[in-house]
């Protein structure tokens, strides 16, 4: 990490620079989020293009959301909006619908009374109030998110030094990153995932407080941990993030089972690091993929049960097993009850979703074997979870051996989910050719009966 210093970031006059010495232009924001700024400026309003929107746009990046603040209230923004609906508990934001099925989120400048840096040592205060656009900008978590774009004079507001150190590839924390951290331990999450994702070195105070900090992420809620997780994981950047978050120990803080194992290799096997690196890798490569030809990503049931596989191969001794009947059964049920211990409460996962992990991770053995042996039965092909362990079995394969290509398994995944399961599909055709149980053409109502 970087040996800079940490800026001040309590600057009361913010820095306001003209649209001649910044890189954004008018026609770089996309034009739903220009219809919903102008039309809060026409009513009175004040707007502004914030966060990563603002950081990308710099960066001369194609942004994924634009996220709109205004001083008006939701019940404002309601009105003026009427294909628009509220969402939030802590903080209520609106969210603005558009027939192509964009979704612009309008919030209200908020105060610092939830996030302020000299307020009780609290984790996740409740806040409802409204505040000034200096007060968002200082409850903001990173530097180079507090960047404000005004549409109608074509100018970036910095408070908090997000330009100096967008300019200089820097991730910081904005105030003093212990408390920040102890207000929300999340926000380690969030420094990683950027640093993963932009290739910005983290500050030194700042990377030094998630290292120290990381066993507080235990303090946030399950789902919270869950959310942002696959955010990291669908990020296009999960190998590099992977590196962050075992660096900083934030890895074991969501997988504590890796801890002791992380750097073990199974016979002829490459550690689990490295394999975690490779899967990590070939997640992002079909993220990428996925993204460029509109299609989705893999499953997050299947993403997890790739993060397990390394622990589960140690645990188990998954790829040498050869089990059949009552003993693969047992498996299965073993297996089940570690990850409803392991990984069921702490990241609130549905209970379908640790099925198809499961199914995936105990069925591995089988496939290892019918593929050394080159044979797989009709019955196999004809199961419905035949697909998409395959996948998983090459994947694997990819992951242990240096002899398959990881750039093709985009397109093993793209013909899977586009024939997921060809006897559910005969199935489905089938139930097509249905007749109807009782035809409401007939004068004797239903099934004979007078109506």
């Amino acid at each position: 990490m970087t040996d800079l210093l940490p800026a001040t970031s309590d600057q009361s006059d913010p820095l306001i620079i003209p649209q001649q010495n910044h890189p954004i232009r008018p026609k770089m924001v996309d034009s739903d989020a220009a219809f919903v700024m102008r039309k809060l400026n026409k009513a009175g309003f004040s707007s502004y293009l914030v966060g990563g929107g603002v950081r990308d746009l710099y960066l001369g990046k194609t942004p994924k959301d634009f996220d709109i603040s205004t001083d008006a209230r939701p019940g404002q923004i309601r009105k003026l909006f009427p294909n628009s609906s509220t969402i939030g508990r802590r903080f209520r934001l609106v969210q603005v619908f558009f027939k192509s099925g964009k979704v612009i989120e309008v919030s209200t400048l908020r105060s610092l009374s939830e996030h302020d840096l000299e307020g009780p040592e609290a984790v996740l205060a409740p806040n409802n109030t409204y505040g000034s656009l200096a007060e968002d900008a200082q409850r903001r978590d990173l530097t180079i998110n507090s960047l404000f774009y005004e549409l109608e004079n074509h100018t970036l507001i910095d408070y908090i030094g997000g330009v100096d150190d967008l300019d200089r590839s820097i991730i910081r924390m904005i105030g003093t990153p212990d408390k920040r951290i102890n207000r929300d331990p999340v926000r380690m999450l969030r420094a990683i995932r950027h640093s993963a994702r932009t290739s910005f070195n983290i500050e030194q105070q700042t990377w030094q407080s998630i290292c120290n900090n990381h066993k507080k992420l235990s303090l946030c809620p399950p789902s919270r941990i869950r959310d942002e997780l696959f955010k990291d994981i669908y990020g296009g950047s999960a190998s590099r993030w992977f590196e962050l978050a075992v660096e900083s120990d934030l890895f074991f803080a969501i997988f504590p089972f890796y801890r002791r194992i992380i750097y073990t290799s199974p016979p002829k096997r490459p550690s689990c690091y490295e394999q975690l690196h490779s899967i990590f890798s070939i997640i992002d490569n079909v993220t990428i993929s996925a993204d460029r030809k509109a299609m989705n990503a893999l499953p997050k049931y299947f993403s997890l049960a790739l993060i397990l596989l390394p622990w589960a191969d140690v645990r188990f001794n998954l790829s040498r097993r050869q089990l059949k009947g009552p003993a693969a059964f047992q498996l299965s049920k073993s297996l089940r009850k570690e990850i409803d211990n392991l990984l069921g409460t702490q990241l609130n996962l549905r209970r379908s979703l640790r099925q198809e992990m499961v199914t995936l991770l105990s069925n591995l053995p089988q496939f290892v074997r019918l593929v050394q042996n080159s044979t797989c039965p009709k019955w196999l092909k004809k199961k419905s979870y035949y697909a998409k362990c395959h996948l998983f079995y090459d994947i694997y394969n990819a992951v242990v051996s240096s002899q398959n290509d990881p750039n093709s398994l985009p397109q093993l995944f793209d013909s899977m989910s586009k024939n997921s399961s060809p006897h559910s599909q005969k199935r489905q055709n089938s139930k097509r050719k249905t007749k109807p149980a009782f035809s409401p053409k007939k004068k004797g109502g239903v099934f004979g009966f007078r109506k």
